[in-house]
């Protein structure tokens, strides 16, 4: 008895240990939860603190707590392209602001359209008499563009500014697979439909190469072009044409050599930088630290600020990152989800739909499912307009076909017209270690398709001819939409992929403008008034629980190597975005993801992964068919 007494005793002091232990972790929740959400009552006069750490997006992803934990690392900040320019309108005008800072030190960056996008929210302000500065350690061509609308550019004596320019190479693994004997059957329409060519080829072909050239050198013309008209007397030519003169002029000194070129005005450390602040927006009454000054962050300014809600109500759903079958998402284009969103908002008494697309494409399956869902709503007989934003390719111009008119910058990048898959199979690699597929057949499709025995003819025949119809509706769509006939579409298909100026030359947009341009459009063929109107997005951007998980796992560490400190950790930067790359190109090759209609060499946001959702296409379907 007196041992049951001693278990008896000890049972309950664990089980009294566990109580506390959760009342503690409950506590400590509800705290961070009340402390993580921003608050109106921290606005205080003096600047508006735009402090980047991380990524501009048009939709913020949803974290995955097991998935961040388990890999180790703090998921990347985002911030909402709409959220930044609402921040920086409201401010232009609030006398509360006396000046917006940008802190670009640990800045990834977001894409040519959002920062010409956020870039003309900053002239606003700069138009309203309120100064813009910026501070970073090191600027690449994204801050750089940021900057460029800035009153006074810093950077820290250490620092400097290294403008690369759009393009550069990616991985190829023809002669890869080759050597492991893998064979990589490649389905495709489209001459310049090079999204299967890392795995089919040992270098680019000539075909992409002439595609890309002109694509890349619109694109680069745009970004010299936004910064001169931003910054008139910056020598891009200086930093960009002879870069290694450049800054062996400067003995090396990149700071240096940035403020020769005249992308930056002034050197100095955050101190130097804070004490310039303060000097406009005060000193700031709750720290007396070197370098602070009053300021308000963007969190509680849009706590304090939010967006008008009155009048008639324009829908706008967000199709963002790669188009995927099921319900991924935000972040991503789950299409199961985009179609129920859409579905859901059929009972909405919406004047007009604004289709917002930032995505190089994806399965052709979700891009159909949407595509049909927004054609649920033109059936109410209301304006439907497109709006994209940096990259609206592939499946991402699919959805786009319903529309009665598309919006786009001359840095969005858009056509890609064009379908493909890629199936591995590995009779080579078996063959060699001896393993052998034999068997009977009843038909030619008996047991296929076979990844170790290999493909028949019949199988490879209807794969191919089941792409080419695929890509036959997707030159229909574009041709009803056009106003075109397939020949016309068919000849500025085959997967070439155009930038905005060139795709509204060619009849694929229809009007330069953003998203406000859209939405003024679409109010105005609705028969609304200007100030009688408010923008509705569709379903939620992630909630309190995810900004919370995003907060703590966030880290000095992890923060700190995210900054571009200098041109070695740029380096190693770029090392790790290839090894990123590898990793997302094997998934690729080894998930049956369905038929694609995807644009492989489109630049997309940092924080869009690859799909892991397990694959739904009919293309996929078909497979699994014969496999059974």
């Amino acid at each position: 008895m007196a041992f049951a007494g001693k278990v008896w005793r000890l049972l309950r002091g664990i089980k009294d240990f566990l109580a506390l232990i959760f009342l503690l972790l409950f506590f400590w929740a509800i705290f961070s939860i009340l402390t993580a959400r921003p608050s109106p009552a921290l606005v205080q006069e003096g600047a508006l603190l735009l402090d980047l750490k991380g990524v501009v997006v048009e939709e913020r992803t949803e974290v995955d707590p097991l998935e961040a934990f388990l890999s180790g690392q703090a998921p990347l900040a985002e911030f909402q392209v709409r959220d930044v320019v609402h921040a920086l309108n409201t401010a232009a005008t609030d006398e509360r602001i006396k000046t917006v800072v940008l802190d670009l030190t640990s800045f990834v960056g977001g894409g040519h359209v959002h920062m010409q996008t956020i870039g003309e929210a900053l002239d606003r302000v700069k138009a309203a008499d309120k100064p813009v500065l910026t501070y970073a350690i090191g600027y690449g061509d994204d801050a750089m563009m940021l900057a460029a609308h800035s009153s006074e550019v810093w950077v820290d004596p250490l620092g400097g500014a290294v403008i690369a320019g759009p393009g550069g190479s990616r991985l190829y693994y023809g002669e890869l697979l080759d050597n492991l004997n893998i064979n990589a059957r490649v389905y495709k329409v489209g001459t310049y439909k090079s999204a299967v060519e890392p795995f089919s080829r040992s270098d680019m072909s000539p075909e992409a190469r002439e595609n890309y050239q002109q694509l890349y050198g619109s694109l680069w013309e745009e970004w010299q072009a936004n910064v001169k008209k931003a910054r008139p007397d910056i020598n891009l030519d200086l930093a960009t044409k002879t870069p290694a003169e450049w800054v062996q002029a400067s003995q090396g000194d990149l700071a240096q050599a940035a403020l020769a070129a005249g992308m930056v005005d002034k050197l100095g450390d955050k101190v130097a930088f804070g004490a310039r602040v303060a000097e406009i927006a005060g000193e700031d009454e709750w720290d007396d630290a070197p370098g602070t000054f009053a300021y308000t962050e963007l969190g509680a300014w849009l706590a304090d600020n939010p967006v008008d809600t009155e009048g008639d109500a324009i829908g706008v759903v967000t199709i963002a990152g790669e188009i995927v079958d099921g319900d991924a998402g935000p972040g991503t284009a789950g299409g199961d989800r985009i179609a129920a969103l859409l579905d859901d908002a059929l009972d909405e008494e919406f004047k007009a739909l604004v289709v917002r697309v930032d995505s190089p494409g994806g399965s052709v399956l979700a891009s159909e499912e949407i595509r049909r869902a927004i054609l649920r709503h033109k059936a109410k007989e209301i304006p439907i307009v497109v709006s994209m934003a940096n990259v609206a390719a592939s499946g991402g111009y699919w959805v786009a076909t319903p529309a009665d008119r598309i919006f786009a910058e001359p840095e969005t990048i858009t056509g890609s017209i064009g379908i493909f898959a890629v199936i591995p199979t590995f009779e080579d690699a078996a063959a060699e270690w001896g393993v052998n597929a034999d068997g009977v057949q009843s038909t030619p499709l008996s047991g296929q398709p076979d990844l170790i025995g290999g493909f028949t003819p019949e199988v490879d025949t209807i794969l191919q001819v089941s792409i080419e119809d695929g890509y036959n509706d997707f030159l229909t769509r574009v041709a009803e939409a056009r106003g075109k006939t397939t020949q016309e579409v068919d000849a500025i298909g085959q997967g070439r992929v155009w930038d905005g100026g060139t795709a509204r030359q060619i009849g694929l947009v229809d009007q330069y403008g953003g998203i406000e341009d859209a939405l003024a459009y679409a109010a105005e063929k609705a028969g609304l008034e200007e100030g009688a109107w408010h923008a509705q997005y569709l379903g939620y951007g992630p909630d309190g629980y995810s900004t919370l998980l995003r907060s703590l796992l966030m880290d000095d560490d992890a923060d700190t190597a995210r900054q571009n400190s200098d041109l070695f950790a740029m380096v190693a930067g770029q090392q790790q975005a290839l090894i990123g790359q590898a990793q997302l190109d094997l998934n690729r090759l080894l998930t049956v993801r369905g038929m694609q209609a995807y644009c492989l060499e489109c630049p997309v946001s940092p924080n869009v992964a690859a799909a892991k959702t397990p694959p739904k296409g009919w293309f996929a379907k078909a497979a699994a068919f014969f496999a059974d």
